[in-house]
């Protein structure tokens, strides 16, 4: 590694990352609780809605950021001892979770924007979010919010099994390959010799 190429990541895409990574965790979460609650729950299932709108809005405008930031800073170089398969692995699943964590929000929104109960998005309760002009004809609205809440729920799950495949690979290069991937993105952690 020469003098000019950094060996973390910058500041800016160290924050972006863990925000997102932070946010969509919790997202799961909220997921998988507000689709099952029982309809006696509906003020609370309304207000988890409500939480995973905002918070689902919120990754979009990260991830929007993030894939601004990395266009323009190329990522630090992986350790030399990194097998070219793995390279190419790593280079894929990263593609693929840049892709969902686009995709997956944007879903989300047109599930909200084409819902029948045309209910408004007010980000944390604040900030007015308009829906997606997705239906220039409302006699197919019911039909494409079916649609796209599959596509939401599809690309939500691949996002996780996506995710779980990104940890477990950073924990194997940290804790069995112990070379240096994981402090490219993980500042306090000490770099290995």
């Amino acid at each position: 590694m020469n003098q000019t190429t950094p060996a973390r990541y910058a500041a800016i895409a160290i924050a972006l990352h863990w925000a997102i990574a932070v946010c969509f965790i919790f997202l799961i979460g909220v997921g998988v609780v507000m689709t099952n609650l029982p309809s006696s729950k509906l003020a609370l299932t309304f207000k988890l809605f409500q939480l995973h709108k905002s918070v689902g809005i919120t990754v979009l405008i990260l991830s929007v950021a993030r894939v601004a930031w990395r266009l323009a800073h190329p990522a630090p170089p992986l350790p030399a001892s990194v097998p070219i398969w793995q390279r190419r692995t790593a280079h894929a699943v990263q593609a693929a979770l840049y892709i969902l964590m686009l995709a997956t929000p944007l879903a989300g929104w047109a599930v909200v924007s084409a819902a029948s109960f045309n209910i408004p998005t007010v980000l944390f309760g604040l900030i007015p979010w308009p829906h997606l002009p997705v239906l220039p004809d409302l006699q197919y609205k019911k039909e494409v919010e079916a649609v796209m809440k599959n596509v939401h729920g599809f690309l939500a799950y691949g996002a996780t099994a996506l995710l779980i495949l990104h940890v477990a690979a950073a924990l194997k290069h940290h804790l069995i390959n112990r070379d240096n991937v994981l402090t490219r993105m993980m500042p306090f952690l000490k770099r290995h010799s």
